[in-house]
């Protein structure tokens, strides 16, 4: 429904021609199974073999004849060598058009939506930092806030009354794992993740899986630096691993073309298309209170053309992704994701584009720098550009997400330049791992040093079950002992860190200290 598997038979005549038609790809023509359509997004699942996937765009015209049939090797490979050739001897460069302007969006589109609404309740003298309140269909979000992420609509180790308890408020779940798996058909049927997760008051968020996807190729950000920006390779960790290798016989994990990506399942090897719109509409039938457009996440060590060609593919996709959305809103916010690198031109170019269209919030996405140094100071010359009023429109009123980071210096950083809610998974990762984080600085509990601490809880002024009840003692043994109890205990605690350091930031903007 809200993606596409694409099959692996080969067995099918198919000729395929691209050009390019505004937002979509025209299909000329489909033998044998006697296609005609003017969108390529209706046929996908025939038209794409995992065997042949498609070539990466890079803003060319491809024509390729795949014959199949119970030919000699000989006249395959010969098949083979004559479409290499071809390959190359087509290729034309595309100009595509520039993305939909703001006039293009319906008029009630820009009007306040009454199921969302972001209120500023302090702006600080002191810095660009604000307190406010995000008002959403399942709850209340208190800003600035952590959002904890639930990968597959679950918090690792602890169930969701204990996230409720420490005063969770804003979760995170991927659009990509709950493609794979249980399916869009199957939250659907749920009545939506609310009613699957049993969250039924407390707001949800959910990406569009682009970062997932690119991730596939480019690895983690921290693979991505180490590897100056190389694609993932073949060979390995593990033999036959299609997520951890990069693809099924060497082959990039990933392919790009305007219509969207096309990327390998890592549960079973499928190959799925993610376009701008089937990413909405799988997050229509997730029913999460804010959704994220697609968005293509290019790596931190890029050529600045490709660079400028991932952006302006970008605001492309979110432009689709929003119209989409808007075709049936379903009391859901849509977010913007603002890209360009470190790119001081693109970023204001992303920004001004971006913030012109109806979105209800602006998430801050793409390239964030290789450490806290530069993250904080693309947020220092870009933020400001967020407090400006352009065109009618005054960008200070809508909320401001921060993508990917909530280590402790980052978020507090983040918060003194105007960013009111940030998602990642490092506090709860950590906790799996045996650190703990307190008001005395990391508690790395492994450590022998630990073991006869008693009566001493990880953080003495947590008000936490796991600190109320434990010490760093038996912390310290669970851990060693490998016991599964200790990730529930170590959790608790770290989100209940993390949501009572959001608080003191509140409160030290509300008295003009930060």
């Amino acid at each position: 429904m809200a993606f596409h598997i694409l099959p692996s038979n080969r067995k099918v005549m198919q000729w395929i021609s691209y050009r390019s038609l505004d937002n979509s790809h025209s299909v000329i023509s489909g033998r044998r199974n006697n296609y005609r359509t003017k969108n390529a997004h209706d046929v996908v699942s025939c038209l794409f073999s995992t065997k042949a996937p498609i070539e990466s765009d890079n803003e060319t015209i491809q024509e390729e004849e795949i014959a199949t049939s119970d030919e000699t090797s000989t006249n395959n490979a010969r098949t083979r060598k004559h479409q290499k050739k071809n390959k190359h001897q087509n290729n034309t460069t595309i100009t595509y058009p520039p993305p939909p302007d703001s006039s293009t969006f319906p008029s009630w589109s820009y009007t306040p939506r009454p199921f969302f609404e972001f209120e500023i309740l302090h702006q600080s003298t002191k810095s660009s930092a604000r307190v406010g309140r995000i008002h959403t269909p399942h709850g209340t979000i208190d800003t600035p806030g952590y959002v904890a992420v639930a990968t597959n609509a679950a918090l690792k180790g602890v169930d969701i009354r204990d996230a409720d308890t420490v005063g969770q408020q804003l979760i995170f779940c991927n659009t990509y794992h709950l493609l794979l798996q249980p399916g869009t058909e199957v939250v659907e049927g749920a009545g939506g993740l609310h009613k699957f997760m049993n969250r039924k008051n407390g707001p949800l968020i959910t990406d569009s899986g682009g970062f997932q996807v690119f991730s596939l190729a480019y690895g983690s950000v921290h693979e991505e630096l180490s590897t100056g920006g190389e694609l993932k390779k073949r060979g390995g960790d593990k033999k036959g691993s299609l997520h951890v290798t990069g693809g099924k016989g060497g082959k990039p994990p990933v392919k790009v073309t305007e219509e969207g990506a096309i990327f390998r399942s890592y549960r079973d090897g499928k190959s799925f298309l993610l376009t701008p719109e089937s990413t909405v509409q799988a997050q229509k039938s997730f029913g999460a209170d804010i959704i994220i457009p697609l968005d293509e996440l290019p790596p931190y060590h890029i050529d600045r053309n490709v660079l400028i060609n991932s952006v302006e593919r970008t605001h492309r996709w979110e432009a689709r992704s929003l119209k989409e959305h808007l075709k049936d809103v379903k009391e859901q916010a849509m977010y913007c994701v603002i890209h360009g690198g470190l790119d001081r031109e693109l970023r204001k170019k992303s920004v001004d584009y971006l913030t012109s269209l109806p979105f209800d919030g602006y998430a801050i996405g793409g390239s964030l720098g290789k450490n806290s140094k530069e993250l904080l100071e693309l947020l220092e010359w870009m933020m400001p550009m967020l407090n400006e009023e352009k065109d009618g429109v005054d960008r200070r009123n809508k909320p401001r997400h921060l993508l990917g980071i909530a280590d402790e210096p980052s978020i507090l950083g983040a918060v003194t330049r105007g960013i009111d809610t940030l998602d990642s998974c490092y506090p709860t990762r950590l906790s799996r791992h045996g650190t703990l984080l307190s008001r005395e600085g990391k508690i790395h509990i492994k450590s022998g040093k630990y073991s006869r601490q008693y009566g001493i809880p990880i953080d003495p002024e947590c008000a936490c079950s796991t600190c109320q009840q434990y010490d760093r003692s038996y912390m310290w043994h669970l851990f060693k002992a490998k016991e599964p109890v200790f990730m529930t205990l170590a959790t608790i605690h770290n989100l209940q860190y993390m949501n009572d350091l959001m608080a003191q930031q509140r409160q030290l903007i509300l008295e003009n200290k930060i």
